[in-house]
């Protein structure tokens, strides 16, 4: 399934795209907050065939949802409506940390990092997702060869 992944923010928001088996998530673009945002995401989804979206869900380090989270939540709904596909979240704890390591020994400015920083934070979200299911789907499997065993 094509899947779009998000790092809403208030200043910039990345987008990132995997490829249909869900094997690698890649960097897309980042998109500068003015304007209507879900509007410019349903474009960019319509036009890459994107059949789910990842929105990066700012949780609190003790796990609880602030102001940001039901943000992010409202804008969730808002783009399921818009695209009519399946909208799912995945904890954006440490993407941007992430993301500021894998370009850090590359010798880029400060302003072409932040050119693509949320890009590469929405594919490290995307990852994340990507990972998390096929870990679900093998632990699911190696339960279910368990009790056909018993």
């Amino acid at each position: 399934m094509r899947l779009l992944a998000i790092d809403l923010g208030a200043k910039r928001t990345g987008l990132a795209l995997c490829d249909e088996a869900e094997t690698i998530a890649s960097p897309l673009a980042v998109l500068d907050g003015g304007g209507d945002v879900a509007v410019r995401i349903v474009s960019i989804a319509k036009d890459n065939q994107v059949q789910g979206v990842v929105l990066g869900l700012a949780l609190n380090m003790d796990d609880t949802e602030g102001p940001a989270a039901k943000k992010c939540r409202e804008f969730g709904a808002k783009l399921g409506y818009l695209l009519d596909v399946p909208v799912y979240f995945q904890d954006e704890r440490l993407s941007s940390f992430a993301a500021e390591e894998r370009l850090a020994g590359l010798g880029l400015t400060r302003k072409k990092k932040k050119g693509i920083l949320d890009a590469i934070a929405a594919a490290e979200i995307l990852q994340s997702f990507i990972d998390s299911k096929k870990q679900d789907s093998a632990q699911k499997e190696s339960s279910a060869e368990g009790d056909s065993e018993a």
